[in-house]
């Protein structure tokens, strides 16, 4: 063979080398079958144009290349081709990183994006739900965490550790858990077994759960003394406060000691709550304008709000009366006492309508919750330079559909989310939600590329009439400002609202 045939191949072996990639690329008709043969699958939802998703490449490549020779599969999954495949698993920003064990067990990636942090992260994922804790370990496996679970059983009580194991798999993301038949050691703990120990390195250090060991029971147990009886509300802690199911009690002030001092007066309001609602401080001049979005005046402080987060309803407390225990005692108790009209912010209904339906908080409902009609909404914010870009579009979009067969049966809208109060949680602009006729409850929010044709065809997939309209088709260039005009991660468009949480 002479030289240069030699090194020709060379070439060839060493370009096969470097694309050679231990990430698996899935679709459809390959992803339910890949996720039942491997245990334990770490799977990427990307969108080839996102930033954020190129940066994350190379990390994912190393990790998956570390993470193969310990049998943890890697998979990504590009949702402008598997469009259907990443609604179906509630993809709604770039790149959503999601943990599978199966098709049923399945958890939100919550480590870090570097090839280090995922391999750490996955591996601990890997080991079993519940350790063993002994005398001798038990100081040390405190300490693994800032909260951590240690279940005292009897060897004999299969039942209570069976629920145990069940607990553990469904909250290993949050907590980790151990276990100890030594009857000793619980007395030594001041429990007997069955008995669950919660143990924190805030607030009173510890919680028991005595009762019969039931996942729903030590699950609510878990939430509520996890939970600081007073925490601080950041953009760290905030999406935790949100999915938390509770009622949010803010404590706005702007300075540390301020928010310890008033912390410390109202602890007894906190206590009496605790479990019902949550309360937290929050540092009013890094987010006080998040006070506007609780109906506050974002320039008065110290202030105090309780959000509604199901509801997404908003209760300021009168900022022209002093937070005093007293005061804040009886506004709490008539809150949970069902006693407290929400404010509602709303911009005036307006008096005509375009194409495009423009929706406020006082018509929210009688629009948005119209049984008879599919509505599209954008939730846009005025400041949102993707907004801006979506308009002449959306604008299009609901021009076809006032002039089409479907003018009565669909209506596309938009709300300005900035200056109206509605009752989801908008964590990023804009978001487009679907509510179907004859199902409001169960909106469909959109994930796909923002072009008239795309917006056509996710009405006609998720709406009850299936409508679906004409459009000319139009050249773009394809360019990568237009491309990522096409969607964003949540992240990515919170990073426009500079302060807000």
């Amino acid at each position: 063979m002479h030289a240069a045939q030699k090194f020709a191949l060379g070439l060839l072996a060493a370009a096969a080398v470097a694309t050679a990639s231990d990430v698996a690329q899935l679709k459809k008709d390959t992803f339910d079958d890949f996720v039942k043969a491997n245990d334990l699958v770490l799977a990427e939802f990307y969108a080839p144009w996102c930033g954020h998703c190129k940066a994350l490449a190379p990390e994912y490549e190393e990790a998956a290349t570390t993470l193969k020779e310990k049998n943890i599969m890697v998979a990504k999954i590009d949702c402008t081709e598997e469009t259907d495949l990443c609604q179906q698993h509630g993809v709604e920003g770039y790149p959503t990183l999601k943990v599978f064990r199966g098709l049923e067990n399945v958890a939100p990636y919550k480590g870090q994006r570097k090839a280090a942090g995922i391999t750490s992260y996955m591996i601990k994922q890997s080991l079993p739900a519940v350790s063993e804790v002994t005398k001798d370990t038990l100081e040390e496996f405190k300490k693994a965490d800032k909260v951590v679970l240690v279940a005292y059983l009897d060897a004999a009580d299969k039942a209570s550790s069976e629920v145990l194991t069940k607990v553990a798999d469904k909250l290993r993301d949050n907590y980790p858990f151990g276990s100890s038949t030594d009857a000793a050691l619980a007395e030594a703990e001041g429990v007997k077994a069955p008995a669950l120990v919660l143990y924190k390195d805030f607030d009173e250090g510890k919680s028991v759960f005595s009762e019969k060991f039931d996942v729903e029971a030590i699950e609510k147990f878990a939430k509520t003394a996890a939970t600081p009886l007073i925490g601080e509300i950041g953009p760290e802690t905030y999406s935790d406060y949100m999915s938390a199911g509770i009622p949010l009690a803010y404590i706005f002030a702007e300075t540390e000691e301020e928010r310890k001092e008033i912390s410390e007066k109202l602890k007894p309001v906190a206590e009496a709550q605790r479990g019902v609602v949550n309360f937290g401080t929050i540092d009013a001049k890094a987010f006080g304008a998040h006070a506007g979005n609780l109906n506050l005046k974002a320039d008065k402080f110290p202030a105090f709000a309780i959000q509604e987060v199901v509801k997404n309803q908003k209760f300021p407390f009168d900022q022209d009366k002093e937070m005093t225990l007293e005061a804040i005692k009886a506004f709490v108790d008539d809150f949970v006492a069902g006693k407290v009209d929400p404010s509602i912010k709303s911009e005036p209904i307006p008096e005509t309508q375009g194409p495009v339906t423009v929706v406020v908080a006082k018509n929210y409902n009688d629009i948005v919750l119209d049984d008879t009609k599919d509505v599209l909404v954008e939730f846009y914010a005025p400041w949102c330079g993707h907004c801006k870009s979506l308009a002449p579009k959306y604008e299009e979009l609901g021009e076809l559909y006032a002039k089409s067969e479907f003018k009565d049966k669909v209506i596309i809208a938009k709300v300005d989310a900035t200056a109206n109060d509605v009752p989801d949680e908008i964590q990023g602009f804009p978001t487009i939600k679907l509510f179907p006729a004859g199902a409001k409850d169960k909106a469909v929010t959109f994930s796909g590329a923002r072009t008239v044709e795309d917006l056509i065809k996710f009405i006609a997939e998720e709406g009850k009439y299936k409508a679906s309209v004409a459009v000319e088709e139009v050249v773009e260039e394809a360019s990568e400002a237009a491309s990522e005009a096409a969607s964003e991660t949540k992240s990515e468009a919170a990073e426009e609202t500079h302060d807000e949480l």
